[in-house]
């Protein structure tokens, strides 16, 4: 039976346990032209603590392939070769820590140009400054439909598309220049390959809109272009959504991503070199978040058991015992662990003690531990 503390081997990573930190944006990077998306102190700090606390895999927040591809302005960023050295610092820490350094990219779309969560995340327009410079600017979605609170998004053409799909190629070139074993594509939470997928954004008449492989052409491609950089040798995993829950409404009779477009989907990229789903839900609107602990995490092992595709689970596993079962009942592969990291750096290694698993202490404190 494999146990969360088990090792597991994806491609030419080895990853010395399958509890992970999950990619969690702390809008810390400087909004200004001369710094913007590069990661600073903070995130060193951030990351490295959790890689020596002992989870198997940090996961860098997502990071913008072009600069209108972040969140907020204060968001990370690799979409200039000048940036790959800061990210370099970043990734060597983690692995000098014990972890896998890996990294999500991704883009925001609609839901681009945002302030700070803390400071009520509204949207930035392009008329807003720091000092001298415009630090906000216009979205963009497959369909001129807005998220709520922000603007009509511009509807991207063709051409648009295409240079998205070269932006992330990219990106995952200096990922893979930087340092990072693992990139993550970000397809979740309502963000622009998100968006793409599901009908409730995506009204396009052109070969990307209307069935279900137009619609996935544009994530189609982008793994193609990622996977043409990426070394053979490194995983390429994927977020995605598994539900925009409008399915579990039975009063809303709209077309919408469904858990069941989720399993096509995972089987499509994992045909084009995909190692492992990241299954997460929600983003595409704002919903209510279901009550049950297993919300998402069931959902995952569908997606797993459906496609036989790895899969990590995500969302409320905030016990030892519980990302345990679900590693060894077959439900996910391994765990990624938000909120539950912040709280405490060391949750891994203070699980693995519950679990009577071995710890992974740094050298540096081992030898007190």
């Amino acid at each position: 039976m494999t146990n969360v503390f088990d090792p597991i081997q994806i491609r030419g990573v080895e990853f010395p346990n399958r509890v992970w930190m999950s990619p969690m944006c702390t809008y810390t990077a400087e909004p200004q032209t001369g710094r913007a998306g590069r990661p600073n102190d903070f995130h060193f700090a951030h990351y490295t603590s959790r890689a020596a606390g002992g989870v198997g895999l940090v996961m860098v927040e997502a990071t913008g392939v072009v600069p209108e591809g972040r969140i907020s302005p204060y968001d990370l960023g690799l979409w200039d070769d000048a940036q790959t050295e800061d990210f370099a610092r970043l990734a060597r820490g983690i692995r000098e820590a014990g972890a896998v350094p890996s990294i999500q990219l991704g883009h925001a779309g609609r839901k681009a140009s945002s302030d700070r969560p803390w400071l009520g995340g509204k949207f930035i327009g392009e008329e807003n400054y720091v000092g001298e410079q415009s630090y906000g600017w216009a979205p963009v979605s497959p369909s001129p439909l807005a998220f709520p609170g922000s603007p009509v998004p511009q509807e991207l053409t063709h051409d648009e598309v295409q240079a998205v799909v070269a932006a992330f190629a990219q990106a995952a070139r200096r990922a893979d220049e930087a340092g990072f074993d693992v990139v993550e594509i970000h397809a979740a939470h309502g963000y622009l390959l998100h968006s793409f997928l599901s009908p409730i954004t995506n009204e396009r008449t052109d070969e990307y809109g209307g069935s279900l492989e137009n619609r996935a052409r544009f994530v189609l491609e982008i793994v193609d272009a990622v996977r043409s950089v990426w070394p053979e040798g490194k995983p390429v995993f994927m977020r995605v959504s598994t539900t925009d829950w409008v399915e579990e409404n039975p009063a809303d009779a709209r077309d919408s991503w469904t858990v069941d477009q989720t399993v096509q989907l995972s089987r499509w990229v994992a045909e084009r070199g995909v190692d492992l789903i990241d299954a997460s839900s929600g983003g595409i609107e704002v919903v209510p978040i279901p009550r049950e602990r297993d919300y998402q995490t069931s959902r995952a092992a569908i997606v797993r058991n459906q496609t036989g595709v790895l899969t990590a689970a995500v969302g409320r596993i905030d016990s030892p015992q519980l990302a345990d079962d679900l590693v060894s009942s077959g439900q996910a592969d391994a765990v990624f662990l938000g909120r539950p990291l912040l709280r405490n750096p060391s949750w891994a290694n203070d699980a693995a003690l519950e679990l009577g698993a071995s710890p992974r202490f740094i050298e540096q404190y081992a030898y007190t531990l």
